[in-house]
């Protein structure tokens, strides 16, 4: 199997929707129980979420992650706010268009600020929120190398269109996914022929530069895991060397004010390699008073 069929096997797992009547998107959505919002960051999409939305379908969950604008299977609208409020309003409107009203929040990555954005909005909503591996302090946050680079006009264009498989698939060994038993060959180029599809990456560029890294948004973060209108859960993936546990993780505990981070073996992408300890992880989340 190559990294197309890898795609429109996915593709045929899930569903197209309509976020305001004009940016679609793409939906996985498996299970039958209290819904389970699970956001993902960069250089992903729903593609990410794929063995987590059914682990959680297994557990009597209902697990859904749709693709933000400019990634993956959606829309790639050029005139679009790329930035985290932008995002974080459409991602509220997409969930409102799925028609659920209270679920529990999962977000992972660039997909932390931007679910905060959806929990500072709507609190009332949210019935748990489970943080992976996401900037919290973001005043004090500074892209991982791997990715600084897309944050630069010309550099990035000139990064992203030498961004080759072989290499790429180094990248995700050495920032997401140690165990290549865990993801195929495939699997991996897939998540690079999203990233590039239909406009070479051109959206996802401006997402890298469409991040706020204020002392305003930091202490908007904070409040939303400080707030005790939910439970909030910090896992982390403890050799991750992009959001390092020791600094990252730290950062997103004393946010929350809680006593430990819930470690699992892995590095960023623990969607991919633990993907049943993940889905303990958020079931237990949910049954949090």
């Amino acid at each position: 199997m190559d990294a197309a069929q890898v795609i429109a096997e996915h593709e045929q797992s899930g569903r197209y929707f309509t976020v305001g009547g004009r940016v679609s998107s793409f939906v996985l959505d498996a299970g039958s129980g209290v819904p389970v919002v699970c956001l993902h960051g960069v250089p992903a999409s729903s593609f990410l979420y794929r063995k987590v939305v059914r682990e959680l379908a297994a557990r009597g969950l209902r697990g859904i992650a749709f693709d933000l604008p400019g990634l993956g299977l959606a829309d790639r609208p050029v005139a679009f706010d790329y930035t985290w409020t932008g995002i974080g309003r459409f991602a509220l409107a997409a969930i409102d268009e799925l028609g659920l009203d209270r679920f529990h929040l999962v977000v992972h990555d660039i997909g932390g600020p931007v679910g905060f954005e959806i929990a500072a909005a709507a609190p009332e909503r949210v019935r748990s929120l489970t943080v992976l591996n996401s900037p919290v302090q973001v005043d004090k946050f500074r892209r991982p190398w791997v990715m600084e680079p897309f944050a630069h006009r010309g550099v990035g264009e000139v990064y992203l269109r030498l961004l080759n498989k072989p290499l790429f698939r180094w990248l995700m060994a050495y920032q997401g996914v140690a165990d290549r038993s865990k993801v195929t060959a495939a699997e991996v180029d897939a998540y690079l022929d999203l990233l590039r599809r239909r406009d070479g990456g051109r959206a996802f560029l401006k997402i890298m530069r469409g991040f706020e890294l204020t002392r305003e948004k930091a202490d908007l973060y904070v409040g939303v895991l400080r707030s005790t209108r939910y439970p909030v859960r910090i896992v982390w993936g403890e050799a991750d060397p992009a959001l390092e546990i020791t600094l990252r993780g730290e950062q997103a505990r004393n946010a929350a004010g809680l006593d430990r981070i819930h470690r699992l073996p892995g590095k960023h992408f623990l969607q991919e390699a633990q993907a049943p300890a993940l889905a303990d992880e958020i079931l237990a989340a949910t049954r949090t008073p």
